[in-house]
């Protein structure tokens, strides 16, 4: 655990909700749940000190993308520091809301995959439902929003997704619930490259 961590834990204890960031075995399976065998566009809420991001930069392919959102001004300003040299990531000091608009101004069309590991369980009720329509209206038809939390208590309000699949893992302090709510595909199953989704996002925002 980095000394920045405990500090911004100490000074905000239930934005970052966790004593010590995700294990390295909680990285691995949470990543395990991406397909990194094409780009990808991938967001992530509430980045922290970047254990999750640098794990999914480092399976991605040169041509995928990478959001990653934290409103810790210190945590911010870190990951900034570690991605300075990555064109593919792209660190935003700001709410998870932001993602819609984030999206747009970068010409990309939606996610394949969104990771959280924002507590849910504080915020309030509209926040929360509000979060949750952004997320499934910012993934592509297919996509997968991957959370990991203390309590699976999102489950009941994730109405938007047909299918969620849960799994507790307990090779992390605390034990995690780990819970992929996966988009409806298309009726077709076609799934267009990141790429190709991208140049459509940049010619709508035109």
């Amino acid at each position: 655990m980095s000394v920045l961590f405990f500090k911004r834990f100490l000074q905000r204890p239930f934005q970052i909700a966790s004593i010590v960031p995700s294990s390295k075995g909680l990285v691995e399976r949470v990543a395990s749940k991406m397909d990194f065998s094409r780009p990808r566009v991938i967001a992530e809420y509430g980045a922290g000190e970047g254990v999750h991001s640098r794990e999914i930069a480092r399976r991605m392919s040169p041509d995928s993308h990478l959001l990653l959102f934290e409103l810790d001004p210190a945590f911010s300003r870190d990951l900034e520091r570690q991605f300075a040299r990555d064109r593919r990531v792209h660190v935003i000091h700001g709410d998870a809301a932001r993602l819609p608009h984030e999206l747009e101004k970068r010409g990309i069309a939606d996610c394949d995959y969104i990771l959280s590991g924002i507590p849910f369980s504080i915020l309030k009720i509209d926040k929360k439902r509000a979060l949750l329509q952004k997320t499934h209206d910012a993934l592509a038809p297919g996509g997968s929003f991957i959370i990991y939390q203390v309590t699976n208590e999102l489950r009941q309000h994730a109405t938007l997704f047909e299918h969620a699949k849960s799994e507790y893992f307990l090779q992390n302090i605390p034990p995690m619930f780990i819970t992929v709510f996966q988009k409806t595909p298309m009726m077709n199953g076609r799934e267009y490259p990141a790429a190709e989704r991208i140049s459509v996002g940049a010619h709508r925002s035109a």
